[in-house]
């Protein structure tokens, strides 16, 4: 479903804690937070679930009877396994079940091409109990031109990463080169993210799923908004 390899998501996965975006997850969080509260859903799916913080705190956080995380990177579904949280390795539209709320956080929608997105909102339809919530955030165009476009390199004592990055044509291309240490050598991994900008006309455009509201969101504070903050409902 998503245009990128599970090699590349893997890779994403180790270096993730080197891209500089602490500060702005918890304000991403607070917005899902006020949200959930505010409808109080008992089931609880989280589509790319990453390392499972978000849902380790929406647990924390809700009278969830049951929290579930699913990606397509073995490594992410590992790391939220090892924090107590229902995972797995599995796309949405092979996934049995149904849920009160589905979420997919931190621009996990722009994995998705086109053709695809299509695909994962009937998915999602599917998967939704009556009256059920889909709620998720996308990168505005602001937030692919300004924000995540641009070259820069970081490591620490164990890693070099380089990242090189354009978006052009409403398609946004990460290229990652990272150098790990094992032993006394590093040992080069080099993959490439890429992802979609979507309208909110093409977001809400599946029948089952009826539009409640659409937010923009600045989370890195730099004048605009970068990200969109949607909630449907199945209709």
């Amino acid at each position: 479903m998503t245009t990128n390899s599970s090699d590349s998501l893997d890779l994403y996965a180790k270096v993730e804690d080197l891209l500089g975006i602490e500060g702005a997850i918890p304000r991403l969080y607070a917005h899902y937070l006020l949200f959930l509260r505010s409808v109080q859903p008992k089931t609880l799916l989280d589509v790319g679930c990453g390392s499972g913080d978000f849902l380790v705190q929406m647990k924390k956080a809700l009278k969830l009877e049951e929290a579930k995380g699913i990606d397509l990177s073995p490594l992410m579904v590992e790391r939220t396994q090892s924090k107590g949280i229902d995972a797995a390795c599995i796309d949405l539209c092979d996934l049995e079940g149904r849920y009160d709320m589905i979420t997919a956080v931190f621009d996990m929608v722009n994995y998705l091409d086109a053709r695809s997105l299509q695909r994962f909102l009937g998915c999602i339809a599917d998967h939704l109990n009556e009256g059920g919530y889909f709620v998720f955030d996308v990168n505005t165009l602001y937030g692919f031109e300004n924000v995540a476009v641009g070259a820069f390199i970081v490591d620490d004592e164990e890693r070099f990463l380089a990242i090189d990055s354009d978006f052009e044509k409403r398609t946004y291309e990460m290229e990652l080169t990272l150098f790990e240490k094992k032993g006394n050598a590093f040992v080069k991994s080099k993959e490439r993210i890429t992802q979609h900008y979507h309208t909110l006309e093409a977001l809400t455009s599946h029948p089952g799923l009826k539009l409640v509201s659409s937010e923009e969101v600045e989370l890195y504070e730099m004048g605009e908004a970068d990200k969109l903050f949607v909630v449907l409902q199945k209709s």
